[in-house]
């Protein structure tokens, strides 16, 4: 599942690169989520592969908490580069007359780059609170991999503070993508319904539902994954929430985007039938 999550990812990072067509915002945010889905499974599952071939399953401190945030920032960035893509598409079905002017190449690199920062400082944020609290020595977590839930759980002392700390910083840079995604999409097809011809809605939507279908399985399973450490106890449902967070959902990401996609369908066609 690993090498399929590298391999598919890389692959469409080559096929935008390698294809002037696909030189678009649209395809530039979409290779740039497969190089943040690539490093978001890369801190956890080669560490998981170590331990299991060499029958351990310790982690240090250091370690834990520098998986914990490198977790955190690419899952994070996964996070704003799909509401970045949402905007992207409002903008592209709302104003297509400014589109050009609008997405412009800085503007898009301006995107990323404030992406990439939100999702540095929700790290930091999270490394800040681990830090001020206590822990015992030698505590197994009941998972694969040093989850933020799992780290804070694991407190000495219950802290109101550090509940309302989690929640602030969960419903900061939790409910402003999800925020910005639902807006996006509300404006999008309040427009596309204007539209009379069934065609012209087809084409509307089509755009759309490569990044809808992320969106739904990446938030789907975050809020899952969450739940789940909240309300329940049980350490098997717990790993299964992980897993499907961690690793299936950067693994289905690429079948999504090229089998929904004409265009990328259309670049790798072009580039099978092109003579090196």
């Amino acid at each position: 599942m690993y090498m399929i999550t590298v391999i598919g990812n890389l692959f469409i990072i080559l096929v935008v690169g390698l294809e002037s067509q696909l030189h678009t915002p649209m395809y530039f945010f979409l290779s740039s989520l497969s190089f943040a889905d690539i490093c978001f499974i890369s801190t956890t599952v080669p560490k998981m592969i170590v331990d299991i071939l060499t029958h351990k399953n310790v982690i240090s401190y250091v370690g834990c908490l520098t998986q914990m945030s490198l977790l955190i920032l690419f899952g994070c960035m996964d996070y704003m580069l799909l509401t970045v893509m949402a905007y992207d598409r409002f903008v592209a079905i709302c104003q297509p007359l400014h589109y050009s002017l609008t997405m412009n190449p800085c503007f898009c690199i301006f995107l990323v780059f404030v992406s990439f920062l939100f999702s540095l400082m929700d790290s930091q944020l999270h490394n800040l609170i681990v830090l001020r609290f206590t822990y015992f020595e030698d505590v197994s977590i009941s998972s694969f991999c040093c989850e933020p839930t799992q780290i804070l759980n694991m407190d000495c002392n219950e802290n109101f503070t550090k509940h309302i700390i989690t929640y602030f910083v969960g419903i900061l840079f939790g409910f402003f993508p999800i925020s910005v995604i639902l807006l996006s999409y509300y404006k999008i097809i309040s427009s596309i319904l204007r539209i009379p011809s069934s065609d012209g809605k087809y084409k509307a939507f089509s755009t759309c539902g490569s990044h809808l279908s992320v969106v739904c399985l990446f938030y789907g399973t975050s809020i899952g994954m969450y739940l789940e450490s909240t309300l329940a106890h049980s350490a098997r449902k717990s790993v299964v929430s992980s897993i499907m967070y961690t690793i299936v959902t950067p693994m289905m990401n690429p079948f999504i985007y090229s089998l929904r996609n004409k265009d990328i369908k259309n670049a790798l066609r072009r580039l099978y039938s092109r003579k090196f």
